[in-house]
């Protein structure tokens, strides 16, 4: 039993509600958190990404992605820094060294549809698409923060981005 300080009225306070996946479609929408977190198993890291739906009807709305930068299976590191290029591309932001670099930046997002899977309901699942030719231009015209020209994409996976928001 857990006996609260003082009594909880549940009618002033809005309950969770279900999950709710969205719609597929293209979408605006920023990175507004990051962390590296370890993997259930202990083998290995991802970077967890929480970004922001900035426009339309599902403005405001949370989606979540994480890459598998440092895992014993090549292919998954090689999926994940693909990723990571892609959003790096995405946001213009060609070198980093913290994921903290690629937070508040718009990009375009392509949302898909992924079937239930172990027991979970559908889920949304992420592509970071590439500006269009008119935003790279405006993109291109911002300097990179951070990072050296010379420290190729595979280099980051061991980078340390433990930052939070």
């Amino acid at each position: 039993m857990a006996r609260f300080d003082t009594s909880f009225d549940a009618t002033g306070v809005e309950p969770t509600t279900a999950y709710e996946v969205l719609p597929a479609g293209k979408y605006r929408a920023q990175i507004v958190e990051s962390e590296m977190r370890v993997t259930r198993n202990g083998m290995g890291q991802f970077l967890w990404l929480m970004l922001d739906i900035l426009e339309g009807e599902h403005k405001g709305r949370k989606i979540f992605d994480q890459l598998n930068l440092v895992n014993p299976n090549p292919t998954t590191v090689e999926i994940a820094q693909r990723t990571l290029s892609a959003i790096c591309h995405a946001t213009g932001k060609m070198q980093v060294s913290d994921s903290e670099e690629l937070h508040l930046i718009p990009m375009t997002i392509q949302v898909t549809l992924k079937p239930p899977k172990n027991g979970y309901g559908e889920s949304n699942g992420i592509r970071y698409l590439l500006p269009e030719p008119g935003a790279a231009a405006l993109q291109a015209a911002t300097p990179p923060t951070g990072g050296s020209a010379s420290t190729p994409p595979a280099k980051m996976a061991s980078a340390p981005w433990n930052k939070k928001g």
